[in-house]
């Protein structure tokens, strides 16, 4: 087959300071997010007022990362990386699209259309799939795209998060993280897997994020001797979250003696606040204080060659459906 694109979607984030409260307001502005039933005027006014009041409570976690979401730096070095791999196979290109900032989803669909790209793979960068994610960047793409002639073909990968190249490109980076324990406790090192939460309600509607996350974890920690456990980080809002929360999950591991510590944000691919300020300083300021002497984080995947390899595969795969 000829040439075909590929788009890399994920969250996005402030590219400074000044860009947090415009960031916040695409995001409360999702209907997967506020999943409540206000249109028009009502919900962009809620969507302003939430933005505004979390802005300046939010910025001080910029300011642990340098002034700004390395997200976005990190996405165009997957991409990068990602598209070289791809080309020792075939012709393919590939774009950036983020939901709640630049360069948006619309971005990227206009850069293929001027390319002329007309068999197109989207891939969002979300291995677990949720309709808080992955299905609200598959409906931001329906709504910007424009195919009336039906030349662009468009095919997508949901999830992969059994995938047996991304579970080892975790492990890998595990395997980093343990290497800062002494040898002789690495093995008895407690894996803590953490995942980004969702409203209870999400899941009973049938979302499978839960259940996905729950075999990732499954199967990453088969490799590994170590004693683990899974919690839920990020809650926003009076709703009931999935649980339990990882500052929970901290103090009750600190209570049973634990006091070698390794953080794995699971469900993560990069970089960002969620692992630079809430993970690796937000609790391993609180870990400190309840007693735990060694804490550390896994590096995100980033554009680990596993990685790359474990996307680029799913890809390949994926670009046979174009011939039928």
């Amino acid at each position: 087959m000829g040439k075909f694109g590929v788009v890399l979607f994920n969250l996005g984030g402030p590219l400074s300071k000044d860009d947090i409260e415009e960031f916040l307001y695409n995001l409360f502005m999702d209907p997967y997010i506020i999943d409540i039933p206000l249109k028009g005027v009502l919900r962009r006014a809620l969507a302003s007022a939430i933005a505004r009041r979390r802005a300046g409570k939010t910025a001080f976690y910029y300011d642990v990362m340098g002034g700004k979401s390395p997200q976005y730096e990190l996405t165009v070095k997957q991409a990068k990386a990602l598209e070289k791999k791809l080309r020792e196979r075939c012709e393919a290109k590939v774009y950036v699209g983020m939901r709640y900032f630049k360069p948006y989803i619309e971005e990227a669909y206009k850069a293929l259309v001027q390319d002329n790209i007309e068999n197109v793979i989207l891939l969002p960068l979300y291995p677990q799939y949720s309709r808080t994610t992955t299905l609200s960047s598959f409906e931001e793409w329906n709504r910007v795209s424009e195919n009336p002639s039906g030349r662009m073909k468009v095919l997508q990968i949901e999830s992969y998060h059994d995938d047996p190249l991304y579970i080892e490109a975790v492990a890998d980076r595990i395997n980093v993280a343990l290497s800062k324990f002494p040898e002789s406790i690495r093995g008895r090192v407690h894996l803590l897997f953490s995942a980004h939460g969702v409203p209870e309600r999400v899941i009973k509607h049938g979302d499978p994020y839960q259940t996905q996350i729950v075999e990732t974890v499954n199967l990453v920690s088969r490799k590994f001797p170590n004693l683990h456990s899974l919690a839920y980080q990020s809650r926003v809002g009076p709703v009931k979250w999935l649980g339990p929360a990882t500052p929970d999950e901290l103090k009750s591991l600190a209570e049973r003696g634990v006091k070698n510590l390794l953080v794995v944000p699971i469900s993560f691919v990069s970089e960002h606040s969620e692992t630079l300020y809430e993970i690796n300083y937000l609790y391993r300021k609180e870990a400190s204080r309840l007693g735990i002497e060694q804490f550390e984080m896994m590096p995100a995947l980033n554009d680990s060659p596993k990685f790359i390899e474990a996307l680029s595969n799913l890809i390949l795969k994926k670009v046979r459906e174009f011939g039928q």
